[in-house]
């Protein structure tokens, strides 16, 4: 592995050009053409291009998927991944550092490949930060393992607002402080593996309704309010082993004077609020800047990016006109401001690639998936008595959406066609867009279900499903957030009254 001279080494060969080339996170999709491959080899080459990030396939990236181009599938896509990441680096003058968003894992990119936990699972476990510590190390090892230095992640947003299409699930919840506590393992699980975090999305996504990757949405909110809550674990979590915070793309008028701009092209907030008055001295990086809460504000190529980097951005995510972009930083961009913004980029590669990649195949630790099975199912409604008498007096079983079916062939044997309904919810998807999958006949059926039958209800899914229904109207309501196998098999084991549920539900629902 090639490493990074020192800082003080480097800073005096690059020319200024080269530098702010270093600034520049393209994106890098593992299927892509071989012509797209070239394309992206060629800009890593001719523009010095510091970073790159992956996603799975230009047709899946998020600011596309309402369109209808068809989605590409690679059943070796961890090979492929290894693949360009040896090509990229190879294309490279200088270090190229390897980004992912991997909030639960290399599949949230990479398909076929091992999947943890969403961050609203893992926050319905009590006083389980060692088991958090241990999903960011696995984590980190996978990244590793692929070759990649930087994780964006953790999201350390607070789960305000049951509406939030494009948070709700990947943050830990609602407490600010569990927040805290259990983003801080994932970084230090991260860590030991010596993985890169980025902190996201400042100054806090989760009291939001509208889907920046469409529209920029808008908190408001006092500066103390945010400080209270929104930008609470930022300030707290800036104090030790951050490497990166990832600003997003939200409007926050009481810390950019009123103005409805995006935080991620607001030198009022970046540089006033978050470099000046909470003093974060590391690296700042953008949300990916082709999302169109800020990408449809600029219409000319090259301007976003600046914008970005003007306001304080070190890193330009995702940024699609990069040509045009440094030649837009290089005639309005500040000497000053591109020599810091190297430095602190620089400074994280020294770190980023001072240890070996490590080898192997990919391996799901399933021990701990299991103890986070455990820890985390949520009994919501009804008791362990409850429970037993309903399995008594025999029930039916009834599954809406996926049809996955290892939890209804666990209890085979005890399904008796009798006056009970065991009803399994399996969400078709994790995200609210659409009802999370779910279509109005299965609502409709679920709902008639609840008023003409005493049922018991499982939901392996978003918990926020249940605002879309009268659960309060169930005997007993269990959330085991996953559709898992072992997550199935610890659901079944407790309606079995084989274990209790230890977990506890993370976010409020509607009243």
């Amino acid at each position: 592995m090639t490493r990074p001279l020192p800082y003080f080494e480097v800073s005096q060969r690059l020319s200024i050009k080269e530098k702010v080339g270093q600034l520049f996170m393209p994106a890098a999709f593992i299927n892509d053409s071989e012509e797209e491959v070239l394309r992206l080899e060629k800009l890593i080459s001719e523009h010095h291009i510091g970073s790159i990030c992956f996603f799975h396939s230009r047709a899946s990236a998020a600011t596309n998927f309402e369109g209808k181009k068809e989605v590409i599938h690679n059943k070796n896509s961890f090979g492929r991944l290894k693949e360009l990441i040896k090509r990229y680096r190879a294309a490279a003058k200088y270090p190229l550092l390897i980004a992912i968003d991997a909030e639960w894992g290399l599949a949230m990119r990479i398909e076929n490949t091992p999947q943890y936990p969403y961050a609203i699972t893992l926050g319905a476990m009590q006083n389980q930060a060692e088991l958090v510590f241990e999903v960011g190390k696995q984590i980190g090892l996978d990244c590793r393992k692929a070759g990649i230095h930087w994780n964006l992640s953790p999201v350390v947003d607070i789960n305000l607002n049951p509406e939030n299409p494009v948070i709700g699930y990947r943050s830990f919840g609602d407490d600010k402080k569990q927040v805290i506590e259990y983003a801080r393992a994932y970084i230090e699980g991260m860590y030991s593996m010596d993985v890169l975090n980025s902190i996201k999305h400042f100054p806090g996504h989760g009291d939001t309704a509208v889907d920046s990757h469409l529209g920029l949405p808008t908190i408001e909110k006092s500066e103390p309010e945010l400080l209270q809550n929104e930008l609470y674990p930022f300030t707290e979590l800036m104090k030790k082993n951050i490497d990166s915070v990832m600003v997003g793309h939200l409007a926050v008028p009481a810390l950019s004077h009123g103005k409805a701009e995006s935080a991620s092209v607001s030198k009022a907030i970046i540089t006033d609020f978050l470099r000046e008055k909470l003093g974060w001295s590391g690296l700042i990086i953008s949300d990916a800047l082709n999302m169109h809460a800020v990408s449809k504000k600029f219409d000319r190529k090259g301007t976003v990016e600046c914008a970005a980097f003007e306001a304080g951005n070190d890193v330009l995510c995702f940024a699609d006109h990069v040509e045009e972009g440094i030649r837009n930083i290089l005639e309005k961009g500040k000497t000053a401001q591109i020599e810091k913004s190297f430095e602190r980029l620089w400074k994280l590669k020294e770190r980023a690639l001072s240890s070996e990649l490590v080898d192997g195949h990919l391996q799901q630790d399933e021990e701990l998936m299991q103890n986070l099975a455990k820890e985390s199912l949520s009994l919501l409604k009804g008791t362990f008595s409850e429970l037993e008498e309903f399995r008594n007096n025999g029930f039916e079983y009834l599954q809406i959406g996926k049809q996955n079916g290892l939890f209804s062939e666990l209890l085979s044997n005890r399904t008796n066609n009798g006056p009970n309904t065991l009803l399994g919810i399996f969400p078709k998807q994790v995200k609210p867009k659409d009802n999370f999958g779910l279509t109005d006949t299965e609502l409709q059926l679920i709902g008639q279900t609840l008023k003409e039958k005493n049922t018991v209800l499982y939901l392996f899914g978003n918990p926020f499903v249940l605002n879309l229904i009268d659960w309060q109207q169930a005997k007993t309501v269990v959330v085991a957030y996953q559709d898992f196998r072992s997550f199935q098999e610890n659901a079944a084991n407790h309606f079995m009254g084989k274990i209790e549920a230890k977990g506890k539900l993370p976010v409020t629902l509607k009243s």
